[in-house]
C-alpha cells in the first residue's frame, strides 16, 4: 500500500520561499514516478513538477525557474523547494506516485496519478 503525507505549507509574503516535502511509503521506490501537483480554489490542477526513479526532475511550465523538486530514497521524502513565490502560487499542493516501468514519468498524467496525498496549503499574500 502506497502512502503519501506531505507537509511544509505555510503563509508567506510575495518573494518568499517555501520547502515542501511529502513522505512517502512505497515497495519499490525506482518504480514510481512520482510528483507535485497544485490546485488553486476553484480552479482545475495543474502540473509543477515530477521527479523519475532514476531521480530525475521534470517541470512545467506553471513554476519553471522558481521550484527543484528531489527526492531522499534513503529517508523516502521528496521535496518540492519553492522560490520567488507569487499570489497567484497560492493553492493546495498535492504529492503523487505512479508505477511505470523503471519509474519513468514519459506517459504519465499528472491528474491520473495512482496515489495522492491530502495536500498541503501555501498561500502567497501580496
Amino acid at each position: 500500500q502506497v502512502q503519501l503525507v506531505e507537509s511544509g505549507g505555510d503563509s508567506v509574503q510575495a518573494g518568499g520561499s517555501l520547502r515542501l516535502s511529502c513522505v512517502y511509503s512505497v515497495p519499490t521506490l525506482s518504480d514510481y514516478c512520482m510528483g507535485w501537483i497544485r490546485q488553486p480554489h476553484g480552479k482545475d490542477r495543474e502540473d509543477v513538477a515530477r521527479v523519475d526513479g532514476r531521480g530525475r526532475g521534470f517541470y512545467e511550465d506553471s513554476m519553471f525557474g522558481r521550484v527543484t523538486i528531489s527526492r531522499d530514497n534513503a529517508k523516502k521524502i521528496m521535496y518540492l523547494q519553492m522560490n520567488n513565490l507569487k499570489p497567484e502560487d497560492t493553492g493546495m499542493y498535492y504529492c503523487a506516485a505512479e508505477k511505470s516501468p523503471g519509474g519513468t514519468c514519459n506517459g504519465v498524467r499528472y491528474d491520473n496519478m495512482d496515489f495522492w496525498g491530502t495536500g498541503t496549503q501555501v498561500t502567497i499574500s501580496s
